[in-house]
């Protein structure tokens, strides 16, 4: 029986979270009374004073087991049977932690119900979103919206000559591929027949910019003091070409080990490195030579990806992940591009976290690039994403595997059979429809979250945990999904109808897929392994990366900027445009990230006076 087994192994329990449970503070207020009830009386130790044992938290079939024969509790039973529902009411949201990231209640993360039902107009119009205040008007356009898509694409079944249909009648699309920017096609304006020194490169950038200014000490912010230059730009390659710190100290001339340890130690934060590539990023953005790589001037496209790293030392940011790692340990570098190649966001999730979480963090919780339209891969698509994503003005554009497969949902205002006698091919999955009831009864909560995320006040990612974590589902949970349901359908319905759409979608993920390249290339040291053991450090070293790379396509862009200036004739002008147009400006070719070798400095005798070496007798036992 569990329970007598439970009962034999009651100390061993106990010996590992009996004193957990005593020093956790859960929140009163948002928890169920009958278990609070309960762990105060384990926390007063009442079966020492006598007091009788609340039992109002158990099922009833788990009542009769916690009874000994004379009818008092069997303690040890009862306190196993405690600790169990204590987790079972965490998981369930009846019993939430006050200090926590992941257990708290959902209210906890959006904004009060107080400040909503007060500032409710204000705080939609300053997340632009009033347009969905009144759920009715919403989902009358939506309704709107997804009856004219189906019918869209199924009218142009005939005319789509990239659109064939599986013996089963599932849709299946081909793509043009469209021509990839050559990343060496730029080499013979950048300069082929050299190499330039990365130290070099970042100078000329720090000059521009004045990127080095940032790097003030985190913990005395009066004061605007910064290390020199030499020391900032050693620090930025220690950690960005992931050659080590102490390392990078001692083969450095003119920098000390010590002096770089401290710098890096009170002066590379990463508010201070987020900072100072923004100074790139908004430098970049001052030329007119980047949109020459931007498709469409009014629609900026991002996408994002996430890049598997080794760490060599105990992490609690890193998991097991055989595929990737074998047996050891790895972390995810989670990045952000748009279609002028700047990286603007970058956080580090453990190997088994999925992406899809952290997408909207990336998309909100940046000051520089306000994205139109944004693409990942499988991984990074969720419903939830879908809903709000869209919700939020940004058009969600995935690449997803076996999207033949996809479910598609409609209303019951158009069921199937009104498609199907239209003679329609692409229909709605049979009896699938969306759950109009949980979105009115949720709607309100749902905007408190759009607008809780839009203005910073907490990131996406932790109230997607949370919902996730729920043993059963949150209604705010199943509406999001129900959200989600109705623009997933839209973009399965565009994807299959606009070639374009998804020639734009598989170019910008070439694109991230091409950093990654690129960010092998500068983080070269330590066989493309961690050795930072914090979440915090591995974001730093991440950031620094970023930076480096940031730093290469602006002098890329204004070395190219510069030879254009000068061109007076309009035929190579153009000629030398289009080949630009035609090229990645993710170019590092020709830089050199590994340092230089003097071997002038080495000419002349050996430093080993071989004779007198062989005149030296070693004693033998």
């Amino acid at each position: 029986m569990i329970f007598d087994q439970l009962g034999k192994g009651y100390r061993k329990i106990y010996n590992r979270v009996g004193g957990i449970l005593k020093v956790l503070e859960f929140n009163p207020e948002t928890s169920d009374e009958g278990i609070m009830h309960a762990i105060a009386y384990f926390r007063s130790a009442g079966e020492k004073n006598g007091k009788p044992a609340p039992t109002s938290f158990l099922a009833a079939k788990d009542h009769k087991w916690v009874l000994n024969d004379n009818g008092s509790i069997d303690q040890r039973l009862y306190n196993v049977l405690l600790f169990r529902e204590t987790v079972q009411h965490i998981k369930a949201g009846s019993l939430n932690l006050k200090f926590s990231d992941k257990y708290r209640s959902i209210d906890e993360y959006l904004i009060s119900k107080e400040r909503w039902e007060t500032d409710r107009d204000k705080l939609l119009e300053r997340s632009n979103i009033s347009s969905l205040g009144r759920f009715e008007d919403f989902l009358l356009g939506i309704k709107k919206e997804l009856d004219e898509r189906f019918r869209e694409t199924n009218e142009q079944v005939k005319n789509n000559g990239y659109l064939k249909f599986t013996r089963d009648g599932k849709p299946r699309v081909d793509t043009p591929t469209l021509e990839t920017g050559n990343a060496e096609g730029l080499l013979h304006i950048l300069g082929d027949d050299g190499f330039l020194p990365l130290i070099d490169l970042l100078s000329d950038v720090g000059q521009c910019t004045g990127l080095t200014s940032n790097f003030t000490h985190y913990n005395r912010k009066s004061s605007n003091k910064v290390p020199p230059d030499d020391i900032v730009l050693a620090g930025l390659m220690a950690l960005g070409c992931n050659i080590g710190i102490r390392k990078m100290g001692k083969i450095s001339k003119g920098i000390g080990a010590a002096k770089l340890d401290y710098a890096i130690k009170w002066h590379f934060g990463k508010e201070n490195i987020d900072e100072a590539n923004r100074r790139i990023i908004s430098v970049t953005n001052e030329l007119s030579l980047p949109l020459l790589f931007q498709k469409k001037k009014d629609l900026l496209h991002t996408s994002s990806d996430g890049q598997k790293f080794n760490v060599m030392v105990p992490s609690l940011n890193a998991a097991y992940s055989y595929k990737y790692f074998g047996f050891g340990k790895g972390v995810s570098a989670y990045s952000f591009i748009d279609e002028k190649s700047r990286l603007f966001y970058s956080t580090v999730i453990s190997a088994s976290e999925r992406e899809a979480g952290y997408v909207l963090d990336g998309l909100m919780h940046n000051e520089d690039v306000e994205s139109d339209i944004h693409s990942t891969d499988t991984h990074g698509y969720s419903e939830i994403v879908f809903g709000i994503c869209n919700a939020l003005g940004i058009f969600f554009a995935p690449r997803i595997k076996n999207y033949k497969n996809q479910l598609l949902y409609t209303f019951k205002a158009n069921p199937r059979k009104m498609y199907e006698a239209l003679d329609y091919r692409i229909l709605p999955s049979k009896s699938l429809y969306i759950d109009e009831t949980v979105l009115a009864e949720q709607w309100e909560n749902i905007l408190r979250l759009l607008c809780s995320i839009k203005l910073k006040e907490v990131k996406a990612s932790e109230v997607l945990r949370r919902l996730s974590s729920y043993s059963k589902q949150h209604p705010l949970h199943r509406s999001l999904k129900n959200l989600g349901r109705i623009f997933k359908t839209i973009f399965l319905l565009r994807y299959i109808n606009e070639m374009p759409l998804r020639q734009g979608i598989q170019k910008q993920l070439n694109r991230i897929e091409q950093s990654h390249q690129f960010a092998n290339a500068v983080y070269f040291g330590k066989n493309q392994e961690l050795n930072y053991s914090t979440k915090a450090e591995q974001e730093i070293a991440v950031s620094c990366r970023h930076l480096i790379q940031n730093a290469i396509v602006l002098w890329n862009y204004l070395t190219i900027s510069q030879k254009l200036s000068v061109l007076k004739d309009e035929k190579e002008y153009d000629k030398l445009l289009n080949s630009i147009k035609s090229s990645s400006i993710m170019t590092w070719q020709h830089i050199n990230m590994l340092g230089e070798y003097d071997f002038l400095a080495h000419k002349g005798k050996s430093s080993f006076d071989l004779e007198k070496l062989k005149e030296v007798k070693i004693r033998l036992e």
